[in-house]
């Protein structure tokens, strides 16, 4: 029997990866859903691909060429009649939708489907209690998609959380990392956006760039597998082979290491207990000899400061940091302030009484996270700009 399955920003990045995996073994799966806010051009060619079920497409403009070039399939123009779409539970559900915009989506998706592939940082960091919840309510599986959160999932599953002594995460160190102060006081959004060893949105790379990716992932990290925050530690990993080592209180330690191909954990979450093939290079032996594991300088990436910063509860505080970085990376591809004053404002700002008091205040709904966010995303700009 055909996996009936449903993309959550099938024009994205990971979106794309998914169906070009499902692509090589389409009599195996049915494509149900298929949503995307703007790029009408490649979710026409999806469509004509996948021949989906059904369409959400939320840019109005978009939505009406959508709508208006097919006529037998279902087209949506919002997430509000996603109770009408479904009327049993689905097999696998990608949640890619990039940013705030993936959390109600997400949140609102986890009662029709029986597995759950999340690749949005925003519905986990800032919404996983939430999550939590209806994954629990509705007996939902759910599958990290994130190299790092993947990896470590799949060398902890089916062993206690007492067992594990320490987690390493790594990190690349993005495009600067052998730059000194003074050529990092030069870059321009152009030079941000070239991640040496991954494909990836302007962002995710400009978040890379300040190390800010590793932050939101040893949080993403510790809400997912319900694991102390003192019990994670960033290395930089040049090479980006290796993604997750744990070492274990029997003196054992685990490692996963692949190449850096998104379409390893994507292609794993959907072929999940199934012994299938995919096409890969041969073990990289030249990388396995030299690791080159490091430190992070905290004065070259001073956002590792931020780790302590964050409380041990679930709080509002995560929000109030994921708003303010998205914010100042925009304000920083606008050009209306410098690379550096990305790290440098956040630290600043985040310590401000105005939002360290959300700390004692934990997620109640939906609607509490977004108006957080737009407020945070409001006082950022004026903070730095005005």
């Amino acid at each position: 029997m055909k996996k009936k399955i449903a993309i959550l920003g099938s024009t994205g990045s990971v979106g794309k990866k998914t169906l070009d995996i499902i692509k090589k073994d389409k009599r195996n799966f049915d494509i149900f859903l298929l949503t995307a806010n703007k790029n009408s051009r490649l979710l026409i060619k999806q469509i004509k691909e996948f021949n989906p079920k059904n369409i959400i497409i939320t840019d109005k403009k978009n939505y009406k060429i959508i709508k208006k070039k097919f006529k037998n399939i279902k087209i949506y123009n919002n997430f509000d009649k996603i109770n009408s779409i479904f009327k049993s539970k689905i097999d696998y559900t990608m949640s890619a939708i990039s940013g705030f915009a993936g959390l109600k989506p997400t949140i609102e998706i986890i009662k029709f489907t029986k597995t759950i592939a999340i690749a949005n940082k925003e519905s986990i960091i800032c919404g996983w209690n939430l999550i939590n919840k209806k994954l629990k309510k509705y007996k939902t599986k759910f599958i990290p998609i994130d190299s790092e959160h993947f990896s470590i999932w799949s060398l902890i599953k089916n062993t206690s959380l007492d067992s594990i002594d320490k987690i390493i995460i790594t990190a690349s160190g993005g495009p600067f990392l052998n730059k000194s102060n003074s050529q990092i006081k030069k870059i321009k959004p152009s030079d941000a956006i070239k991640h040496p060893n991954w494909k990836m949105g302007k962002k995710i790379s400009i978040d890379s760039a300040t190390l800010m990716n590793k932050i939101f992932e040893v949080i993403e990290a510790k809400k997912i597998f319900n694991i102390e925050l003192n019990k994670f530690k960033i290395f930089i990993h040049p090479k980006s082979y290796i993604h997750a080592i744990v070492k274990f209180k029997n003196g054992l330690i685990k490692i996963i290491a692949h190449e850096t191909d998104m379409k390893i954990p994507i292609f794993n979450s959907l072929y999940i207990n199934e012994n299938k093939e995919i096409l890969s290079k041969d073990i990289n032996f030249k990388v396995l000899n030299n690791l080159n594991l490091q430190e992070v300088d905290s004065k070259k990436f001073p956002v590792i400061k931020l780790l302590k910063k964050i409380p041990e509860n679930e709080s509002l505080y995560e929000t109030i940091l994921v708003a303010m970085n998205d914010e100042l990376v925009d304000l920083f591809l606008k050009r209306q302030i410098s690379f550096q004053n990305i790290s440098k404002n956040l630290i600043k700002y985040l310590n401000l009484d105005k939002f360290t008091r959300y700390k004692r205040q934990k997620p109640i709904n939906l609607a509490q996270i977004v108006k957080l966010n737009n407020f945070v995303r409001l006082k950022t700009k004026n903070l730095s700009i005005l």
